[in-house]
């Protein structure tokens, strides 16, 4: 078990940084970027869907949306909201994974296009 674990973590810090397919001991698949690595768990960066849901943000008091504190309490006043995607900025394109090294059978480099 020993040499599996410094085998996969070897292999994900050769591909620091780089475009890969990974499959996890239970046979599931998935493609992100490893963003980080440490003696317990590698960190990827994983592409979301168009359907994925976004985190909660609380919204404020009006219930129009906004999150809380953006357009009143000082913030420009009314109709400082007004301007369509002012303030949001674009849809996140992809989420934090983190897994246990222990949990990775096998990593293996995708081309980015």
């Amino acid at each position: 078990m020993k040499d599996n674990y410094n085998d996969i973590y070897d292999l994900c810090k050769k591909h620091m940084h780089a475009y890969v397919l990974a499959e996890v001991v239970d046979g599931s698949r998935f493609d992100g970027i490893v963003t980080g690595l440490d003696d317990e768990y590698v960190y990827f960066a994983v592409p979301m869907d168009d359907q994925e849901e976004l985190p909660h943000v609380d919204r404020g008091p009006e219930g129009d949306g906004r999150p809380f504190g953006y357009g009143h309490h000082g913030y420009g006043g009314p109709g400082y909201g007004g301007y369509p995607g002012y303030g949001y900025g674009p849809r996140p394109r992809f989420r934090r994974l983190i897994l246990p090294l222990t949990a990775l059978a096998a990593l293996s480099v995708l081309p980015w296009y």
